[in-house]
């Protein structure tokens, strides 16, 4: 009898016949090259049956704990299924950084890198642009090597992969020197204020979170992550006419602050202020879904506006919803594709039934902004529509998958 997995909202169980637990490569291997179908688990924290199987699921998170660091290429080369919160610190007791983080430091590299995880910041591109190389063991049972400067061609498309052209085992990342981070928190930002003023708010830190909950006229709260460089950020007790919090927060109203990173402008290290949530706790309970959209992010202004027709169907089944920043990139199947994005995501009840005609009205208000969707989120429109180089993509994913052997349904029904 197989396991029974589910992902980490509880939301997705998954249907693999067979749950594997490799503690080698070779073993990946010897999986794969005898598999019909099969797929990679990290740490499930997709919230749709983007890894889901009906053949064999392959937990990566028992391949060997690697991490080397190049310290004359300035990167790292780590095993694929540690998580970003597991190779932080060690990174910055060596000196380094990575440029960005996501909310979540429990989040696994390669799942996070192959869906398209980010961070925020007017400056700062997807998780996934951090990566130069990666290992990837291909249908036939053979570990193949790609990297960015050896395959410059297919590289873009082998990183944010969404799992089509094999299992990764490892990747290698780019690394910056460490640095310090100040994080503030204002309450009660009014809207019209963003609505005049929406690109300096974005451009406020290093990274910058907007927080509302589409009850409110006002955002609840706005988190600017202040990098450390020359000297310390005092931040004024007024701002936009927002006002500065005095004690630390949690951006989920009615969740404690004891699980979210140091607030209050104590600087600290970056990997200890770029996520919301530190490592030692468990974020909430799970018990939610979520969604994200990506538009033009000088279109934010007009996006929000289009959805005030319906906030009083998206307030009642909301936790959260929070606005980001992503700089464009060149990774083919990314929401950030050669464009700079706004992130609108959304944290919902679990309520598959209630949530899903609210996001159908959301994704028809936000279409006229050439409006792209997270690969790990909820949503009901294709996915795959907006993305002119999907052909080339398909071509990479024919060449070391001719067999469609890391295929799964959501693949097959949008790709």
């Amino acid at each position: 009898m197989a396991d029974q997995l589910t992902n980490w909202a509880g939301n997705i169980v998954f249907g693999a016949a067979r749950v594997h637990r490799p503690v080698t490569v070779a073993e990946v291997q010897a999986i794969v090259a005898g598999s019909s179908h099969v797929r990679a688990l990290g740490t499930g924290h997709s919230f749709n049956t983007i890894a889901d199987t009906d053949g064999d699921l392959i937990y990566i998170a028992g391949l060997p704990d690697e991490l080397e660091i190049d310290s004359a290429a300035h990167t790292v080369r780590i095993a694929a299924g540690l998580q970003y919160g597991q190779i932080a610190g060690r990174l910055h007791d060596a000196g380094y950084a990575l440029r960005n983080l996501g909310s979540l430091p429990h989040i696994s590299v390669a799942g996070a890198c192959s869906t398209g995880t980010h961070g925020s910041g007017v400056g700062n591109q997807a998780l996934a642009n951090s990566v130069s190389a990666v290992e990837i063991v291909t249908a036939d049972g053979s570990l193949v090597s790609l990297s960015r400067a050896a395959d410059p061609e297919r590289f873009p498309g082998a990183v944010l992969a969404l799992g089509a052209l094999g299992i990764m085992t490892s990747l290698t990342l780019d690394l910056i020197p460490a640095f310090d981070v100040q994080q503030y928190v204002y309450q009660d930002l009014p809207r019209e204020q963003f609505d005049a003023h929406a690109a300096e708010v974005f451009a406020a830190g290093y990274s910058v979170s907007a927080f509302l909950d589409f009850a409110r006229p006002s955002f609840t709260q706005v988190w600017i992550k202040h990098r450390v460089e020359g000297g310390t950020w005092d931040a004024p007790a007024s701002w936009l006419g927002a006002t500065l919090a005095r004690e630390p927060l949690n951006p989920v109203p009615g969740m404690s602050a004891v699980h979210c990173t140091e607030q209050l402008g104590v600087p600290g290290p970056w990997h200890a202020r770029l996520p919301h949530f530190r490592l030692e706790f468990t974020p909430s309970s799970g018990d939610e879904l979520q969604s994200e959209y990506f538009v033009p992010r000088e279109r934010i202004v007009e996006a929000l506006a289009a959805l005030d027709p319906i906030r009083d169907r998206i307030a009642p089944l909301l936790q959260v919803a929070e606005l980001r920043t992503i700089a464009a990139d060149e990774l083919w199947l990314s929401p950030a594709y050669r464009r700079d994005n706004a992130a609108l995501h959304f944290t919902w009840v679990q309520d598959t039934p209630a949530v899903l005609p609210v996001l159908t009205a959301m994704e028809e208000a936000l279409a006229p902004f050439e409006v792209r969707t997270h690969w790990g989120k909820v949503f009901t429109s294709n996915p795959a529509a907006p993305y002119e180089r999907l052909p080339q993509f398909l071509e990479l994913a024919k060449t070391l998958d001719p067999g469609g052997k890391f295929r799964n349904d959501l693949l097959n029904r949008y790709l």
